[in-house]
């Protein structure tokens, strides 16, 4: 299995931006935002603790809430006496700073919560848009798997076992021999998906935050609009970031930690668990089997959130909370499946799907694009030669990967040794002595 050729998705459709703005529309007054004032007013003063002085315009920014907001916590911080007028810009604009005493509550606000960002977004406004943002709320059709897939070469009936699949709400077991293209399908998938979701920069918990966006994996889509959070006239809540659907991908590096809330105790900051993070996306668990947390370890943490698509998480405080647990969630392994776990646990799994060698038509084609790709010329003499000398000689079936990796070597070596970018047998021999042992 092997891309041939880049898809390219539009998301920047007027739909999709209409959407957001009905699931997330801008929050006008405090108790719009779903937010305690007292959290607000600690969210104010760190972040003038943190960049000394600030107009409203620079705080309406960093905290994603609109000018008429700033303006009522500004208010309300000045009664308090914990924020001063400083000399205006030369445009205007009057700039705020922190008075000593804002500055000792600044300091006493980061001592219970480190973070310092776009405000919160509420847990349960939160659970409310990832369940209305399901990729499940349009089914996907063979015509969408086949035009989001269309950039791989890859047999046909996998497209009949996949699409149902990712249409079910129970996880996927993709399994097979190494090489032939299960991780590199699912990292795909998300092509058939083609649209796009609002992910919360935090969450509120009472009154803890979380940070949920990350820019690793969460991949902003710029709107294409230069209207400021002063104005109210368009947008969706600036607390919520337009992304493409997240793919998290995760191997052999997976922990029990990775899947529970991560409280840092320097900073003081919490940081949200994996599939927190992957909702309303894809989670691909790789290389099942050879994760520090073992597969039965693994299905008994996600027993209730697999069936019940909700999960259970707790604070350093312990105080414990939902969230939806909405998400694609696949597996891939190259071991026995029934070396894992027992057949109890593979029956919640769902869907099995077995990945294999491909035939002799598909192996060549893939061949000859990866030639194409790399600039090299090849007769079918030569690939009758790799194919009867090798892979029959020495029983070697058709792996997908297989084109890619001899074809690499050979060109490895034909730019080392400045031949004509032409396949010979003796390429042929060389680059299957390297790569077998």
């Amino acid at each position: 299995m092997i891309e041939t050729s880049h898809l390219h998705t539009d998301k920047s459709s007027i739909t999709s931006l209409v959407t957001n703005e009905q699931l997330a529309s801008r929050p006008i007054t405090i108790e719009d935002t779903g937010l305690p004032e007292s959290l607000l007013l600690d969210l104010l003063t760190k972040h003038l603790s943190a960049s000394g002085v600030l107009t409203k315009e620079q705080l309406t920014k960093l905290t994603g809430v609109t000018g008429g907001i700033i303006q009522q916590l500004l208010d309300t911080a000045k009664s308090l006496a914990w924020v001063e007028n400083r000399q205006t810009t030369l445009d205007g604009q009057m700039r705020y700073a922190l008075s000593a005493g804002g500055e000792l509550h600044a300091k006493q606000a980061l001592s219970r919560n480190g973070y310092v960002g776009l405000a919160p977004v509420p847990l349960k406004q939160y659970a409310e848009i990832c369940k209305q943002q399901s990729s499940r709320a349009t089914p996907i059709t063979y015509e969408m798997l086949e035009k989001g897939l269309s950039a791989l070469v890859l047999p046909k009936d996998l497209l009949f076992k996949i699409g149902p699949a990712m249409n079910s709400s129970r996880p996927v077991l993709i399994y097979g021999p190494p090489g032939t293209g299960k991780s590199y399908l699912c990292r795909h998938l998300n092509l058939t998906l083609g649209d796009t979701v609002l992910i919360p920069y935090a969450l509120a918990i009472g009154n803890e935050i979380i940070q949920v966006f990350d820019p690793e994996l969460h991949h902003r889509i710029n709107s294409g609009t230069t209207q400021t959070n002063l104005q109210l006239s368009q947008g969706h809540d600036p607390r919520w970031i337009r992304c493409e659907r997240p793919l998290r991908i995760t191997g052999g590096e997976l922990t029990a930690e990775m899947l529970e809330v991560q409280f840092d105790s320097h900073s003081r900051t919490y940081m949200a668990p994996l599939q927190l993070k992957a909702n309303n996306g894809i989670l691909l668990l790789d290389d099942l089997g050879r994760q520090k947390i073992s597969a039965k370890q693994l299905f008994n943490r996600w027993i209730i959130p697999m069936e019940e698509r909700r999960d259970f998480l707790s604070l350093q405080s312990g105080e414990h909370f939902e969230i939806p647990f909405e998400l694609i969630l696949l597996f891939s392994t190259n071991l026995d499946p029934n070396e894992l776990v027992d057949e109890a646990f593979l029956r919640r799994l769902g869907y099995k799907i077995h990945f294999d060698a491909l035939d002799e038509a598909l192996y060549r084609k893939i061949w000859f694009q990866v030639c194409e790709s790399l600039g090299l010329s090849c007769s079918e003499e030569v690939f009758q030669y790799l194919l009867t000398d090798y892979h029959q000689r020495y029983d070697k079936p058709l792996i997908p990967c297989y084109p890619r990796d001899l074809l690499g070597i050979m060109s490895d070596q034909i730019n080392f040794m400045e031949f004509e970018p032409v396949v010979t047998p003796s390429l042929v021999d060389s680059a299957w002595s390297i790569y077998f042992v």
